[in-house]
Formats: structure tokens, sequence, C-alpha cells
């Protein structure tokens, strides 16, 4: 609440004095495209957020609101129009911003999808594509699942989750931020280990809890029926690698296999040539941009703040928004909180560099 608090007064500040869009134009630039990320649009936040990483989480009404406001201010562009600004191809009157969804949740299909045909917004939808039309659950969802339901505050005793975790040679933030926020612990594996080390602790998490079956279902992924008509529509379908395997942890010959692999299943499914990709978890290192070079992808998206300048294309910027992105301390929508989130306010206040100007050819 505090901080939240001192969020909400000082964007209204610098709203009020102006600040905001020098600072934004600095950063920024002035038409700098703005490109958002999101994952999962559900209709009650509240009951998806218990069984949830919450910032992988919005509402279809608050995304709805979000939304008007970027479309008062930018003009909605596809992947392929961006490409174009982004490679001197295609001018705007106004400043774009571009629309994203990744991992596949059969949610965007029901939420997402229904709201941007309505309004008539381009967005792209970045897919696992060994998930989907399976039950399968991302190992993400999964893991957090399963530490959540092994070691849950007051079930275990002190320094449980410590000593597990040391098993696999990990260190791991101490106990009370798992308490406090679990999809920290998530990110540290993840970042950490490759994904068959990830799927042993996975199979020792099973042999403590489960995940009730009413769970799972809500992390259905996407159908290839309901990706193929959302094809139809005109979204942009991108490659998120096979199985979200986090590339900078991986060996090559994976890499491969999840990059070059994903963008063979959708071609041949879709009959035609796929050419996004994001970076699960928004990681990546040179090995991972040659790896998605030689893949034949042609534009690939970060959640980083700077571009690679070997490869600019391939780490094109985004901003990821969620629930509390552009709300106030009392739990309003706020365009003016909108606002400092998107110039890159709130990244000085957490001592980080805002999102950088995307270079763009001449």
């Amino acid at each position: 609440m505090l901080r939240n608090l001192v969020k909400t007064s000082v964007a209204r500040t610098l709203r009020w004095t102006g600040i905001d869009r020098l600072l934004g134009a600095i950063w920024r630039g002035n038409d700098s495209p703005l490109v958002l990320g999101y994952h999962r649009v559900v209709e009650d936040f509240a009951a998806y957020a218990r069984h949830t990483i919450p910032p992988m989480l919005i509402s279809r009404s608050l995304l709805e609101r979000q939304l008007d406001w970027v479309g008062q201010r930018y003009h909605f562009v596809s992947l392929d129009d961006l490409g174009a600004w982004l490679l001197g191809q295609k001018s705007f009157s106004k400043p774009i911003a571009a629309l994203t969804f990744d991992d596949g949740y059969r949610d965007v299909y029901d939420n997402a999808f229904p709201l941007l045909k309505r309004k008539g917004i381009p967005a792209a939808v970045f897919v696992m594509t060994d998930l989907v039309g399976t039950y399968a659950l991302p190992i993400h969802d999964k893991l957090f699942l399963l530490l959540t339901g092994a070691f849950a505050p007051g079930s275990t005793e002190p320094h449980a989750l410590t000593n597990f975790m040391r098993g696999f040679g990990l260190q791991l933030p101490e106990e009370g931020a798992f308490v406090n926020d679990p999809s920290r612990t998530v990110n540290s594996i993840l970042a950490s280990l490759p994904q068959s080390e990830i799927h042993r602790i996975v199979a020792a998490l099973e042999a403590r809890t489960g995940i009730e079956e009413e769970v799972m279902e809500m992390h259905r992924t996407l159908s290839w029926e309901m990706v193929e008509e959302m094809h139809r529509a005109g979204v942009t379908i991108g490659s998120h690698s096979k199985s979200h395997v986090i590339l900078t942890v991986e060996k090559m010959d994976k890499v491969m296999d999840e990059t070059e692999g994903s963008k063979k299943d959708l071609e041949r499914r879709l009959g035609t040539e796929i050419r996004h990709f994001a970076y699960p978890d928004g990681r990546f290192n040179k090995p991972a941009l040659k790896a998605v070079a030689d893949s034949g992808y042609r534009f690939a998206y970060t959640t980083s703040r700077h571009c690679d300048p070997d490869y600019p294309l391939l780490t094109i910027p985004r901003l990821l928004l969620w629930e509390k992105s552009s709300i106030d301390a009392y739990g309003n929508f706020s365009g003016t909180v909108l606002s400092c989130q998107i110039r890159g306010i709130f990244d000085l206040l957490h001592s980080r560099s805002p999102f950088p100007r995307v270079p763009r050819a001449a």
C-alpha cells in the first residue's frame, strides 16, 4: 500500500509538472514504438491470482482500459508493420504501438481475442508449439503450483524449502521471500537450470504434493483449431520456442531444436512464414541470438531494456504489463500511472535503465 501511494504521488506530480513527457522524450524518443507484452487475460483477477503467478494476469476489463488509453495516443499496428517501420519501409502519422501475448493460453482466445476483434486492434500471440492442443501445463506454471502446494506457509518445518533446494545445488532467496513472492523462487530456478534439471525438481515435488484438476484446467493452452482461427482473423502467430526453455541455460543443440523446431512446426501447420520470435522469460545471450538468427526469424522480442548492437531487430524491447501496472493506491485505473510505466519513470525510481529507442533503418 505504501509503495502504491508513493508511485501514485510521483506519477501525479510528474504528470502535473510535465516532467514525465520531458523524460520520456529523452529516454524513449518521441517517435519510438511501444511494444506491449501480456500473458493471460481472465475474467476475475482475484480468483486466478490464488493459483497463478500474479504478474502474468490481467482482467479483461482492465486490459480494455489500458488499450483504450494507449489507443488514444498511439496507432496500433501489426508486428509486420512494426518491422516495416523499423526497416524504414513504412511511416505513420503518429507514434505506433504493437500488442503481443506470450505462451498461448486459452484465456487469450476466450477473453482477449473477442475484445481485439471488436476494437479492430491487431495483435500477436507467441505460442509454445509442444503444448498447443495438449493438457500439459507450461513448466513455469507447474513449478509454481507444486512449490506453493508443497511449501505453503505454516505447512512445513522452517527452512524446508531451503533444504529441499540445496539438494539440487541451488541457493535461492531467503525463506521469507518465497512466502511473500513465490514467483521469485520460480524465476530463480528457471534462470539457473536447464529444463532437464527442472523436470527433476518437478518430479521430486510431485512426490510431495499434487495439483487439483480444477486448477490444472485454469492453465489450459490453445488448441491448434484456436491458433488457426486467430491466424485466419489476422492475428500474427509467432514462436515462443517448443517448450518454453530458457535459451541462456541450454546447450546449443537444445536451443536450435527449440527455435528452429517451433518455427517449422508453425509453418507446417499454418502454411505461412513465421518471422517473429519471443524469448522465453525475455532472456537472451549471444549464442541464443545466433540461434534465433540461424533459425530464420526476422524479428525477435525481449523484456530487456537494451538492444544488442549486432542484432537490433532480434532484440526489440517490450514493456510487460499486468493487472497492477496501471492502478493507483486506491485500486482504480490510472492513466497517469500507466503513462509513467510507458515512459520509463518507475525504472528510474528502481535504479534501472529505461527502455531505449529502438534502432531504425535510415
